[in-house]
């Protein structure tokens, strides 16, 4: 399915019935990380999932200025107007956490809960965006110039296919790259049920979700062994087992 928004086509996938979940995948994958998730939750939830700009089966506009954090949380708000769904879960894995922590900031009453796997909430001082940012500038420029070869050989990666490196390396200019705090700054404010969910083996990741963990006020941590960034993929019957116990915990 398809939603359309200032002339760009953004691509979603609709699976199962029950209370919406909206899951976002990470920098350079698409929706088709979430496989093994469907099935599962799908019997008890409607299970959203989507490409964003420059990605898998949405359109990768020329315009550097149509990719953004804003222009994101406004797809994903978007989205879920197309599905009906006033509100939802909102979740993702590395990026798709980070633009639902941003969701959230924006559209707090249209999030019911937050799932944030293998992610990090930004940094709060400049030092610590310019080093976040130059690693999202040498992704841009590999994608410019070895084309789709520039893609990882993480999992949640290998199954994902792209249409435009040119997209990807706006995507990593414009929504990968971090402008302010204001993500960082909101965790004590989140109100909302949370869960913190990383791979034991994820070293890059471990400090940013304890640091969620302690900073949202009553979130669920779990650390999931054996398991790296895509800890969806790596150890899906245990990530499942965890998402599963933490939505049926929600207040109806």
């Amino acid at each position: 399915m398809k939603i359309t928004r200032d002339g760009v086509e953004i691509h979603y996938e609709v699976h199962g019935e029950g209370p919406p979940i909206l899951l976002t995948h990470g920098y350079s994958a698409t929706c088709a990380m979430w496989g093994p998730q469907l099935e599962p939750l799908g019997r008890k939830f409607r299970v959203i999932v989507w490409d964003m700009r420059g990605h898998g089966e949405s359109d990768a506009p020329d315009d550097p200025k149509a990719y953004s954090e804003e222009g994101t949380v406004g797809d994903m708000a978007a989205i879920l107007d197309a599905c009906d769904a006033r509100q939802a879960v909102i979740g993702g894995l590395s990026l798709g956490g980070y633009m639902s922590l941003a969701f959230h900031v924006r559209h707090p009453e249209r999030t019911r809960a937050l799932m944030l796997f293998d992610t990090g909430p930004g940094y709060r001082n400049h030092e610590g965006r310019k080093r976040w940012n130059a690693l999202a500038e040498r992704y841009a420029r590999a994608f410019e110039e070895k084309g789709l070869d520039a893609l990882s050989g993480s999992a949640e990666v290998r199954t994902s296919r792209h249409r435009s490196a040119r997209g990807l390396a706006a995507a990593a200019r414009g929504m990968l790259a971090q402008r302010d705090a204001r993500v960082i700054e909101s965790l004590p404010a989140v109100s909302v049920p949370t869960l913190v969910l990383w791979g034991a083996d994820d070293e890059s990741f471990v400090n940013p979700g304890e640091y969620m963990a302690k900073k949202i006020p009553g979130a669920v941590r779990v650390v999931i062994p054996g398991a790296g960034h895509a800890v969806n993929l790596d150890q899906p019957a245990a990530f499942n087992a965890a998402v599963i116990e933490f939505l049926e915990s929600l207040p109806r």
